[in-house]
């Protein structure tokens, strides 16, 4: 298999049609790395690589290298927003994810989530994001990522809808949305990789999926999580008769501090800060 997907890719890298190609065998299992390679080579041609991934589809190639393809093949979504079938969307948002690959640490990783992502809606009766976790898990092993990858992988895939649906259904100055995503990504490379997707994901559904404004919420919630994970975002959890209430502190440069207002919050707070060893020059206080 590796000298195919190594022909795919150089016509991708060419921009030249793929030509005729001897009955293929099904891969081992797993790939040898080269195999692995090549595939990520490939789809990190971008939006040339779609039709050479056509061809491969038309010869029957990818259902014999990857058997779960054959569930989408020309599956077509019931959604408004998408404006292809899976396994071109499929398609375009790994194309869109060779556009982001610099913004990430596994290049290889985003590439595979982005082009495997929404595969689990060749499955019927049950949840795509379900179906798509088990055979993420299932394929990414035979593509002969180390456990560890794998493992991101299938919280690629698990996660793929979180970032865009608590962008724009939550409040992203809510520390517990900040928390909630926070816990899902678990850490600043799946985060990266995440943040990726779903853009890239977003992308390829359509212009109805990632406006300006989407991408707006994306990018605040993503920042706030960011700093979250590195441990600039924390939290207070002062009592009040109706029980604990979750806010935030930000800290940087300049500390902002959220909170129901009492008397003494403003002395509370300077004394914390004085107490934790920093200095306090300034302080302003205003309400909503």
């Amino acid at each position: 298999i590796e000298w195919v997907l190594r022909a795919a890719s150089h016509a991708a890298e060419l921009r030249v049609p793929l030509g005729p190609l001897p009955p293929v065998l099904p891969a081992s299992d797993p790939w040898p790395s080269a195999a692995r390679d090549a595939l990520v080579n490939l789809l990190g041609w971008g939006h040339a690589a779609i039709p050479v991934l056509e061809t491969l589809d038309q010869m029957g190639v990818l259902s014999r290298l990857l058997p779960e393809w054959e569930s989408v093949r020309s599956r077509p979504q019931r959604n408004a927003y998408h404006r292809f079938t899976v396994d071109r969307h499929l398609c375009e948002a790994a194309a869109n994810a060779a556009g982001l690959t610099r913004t990430v640490r596994r290049p290889d990783l985003l590439l595979i989530g982005a082009w495997l992502h929404d595969l689990g809606k060749g499955q019927r009766g049950v949840d795509h994001t379900d179906a798509g976790v088990a055979l993420m898990a299932t394929v990414a092993r035979r593509l002969g990522f180390a456990e560890a990858d794998v493992s991101t992988l299938v919280t690629l895939v698990r996660h793929h809808l979180t970032i865009a649906e608590a962008a724009t259904r939550r409040d992203i100055d809510d520390p517990a949305t900040v928390d909630g995503v926070a816990a899902a990504v678990g850490s600043r490379d799946v985060l990266d990789l995440l943040a990726s997707l779903t853009e890239a994901d977003g992308l390829a559904t359509g212009p109805a999926a990632w406006t300006a404004w989407k991408a707006q919420l994306v990018a605040g919630l993503v920042d706030r999580v960011r700093r979250r994970l590195a441990g600039e975002y924390l939290e207070l959890r002062p009592w009040t008769p109706d029980g604990p209430v979750r806010q935030g502190v930000s800290v940087g440069p300049v500390v902002r501090v959220v909170a129901l207002d009492r008397p003494g919050l403003l002395a509370d707070v300077a004394g914390a800060l004085a107490a934790s060893g920093l200095e306090v020059k300034a302080a302003r206080a205003t309400s909503i």
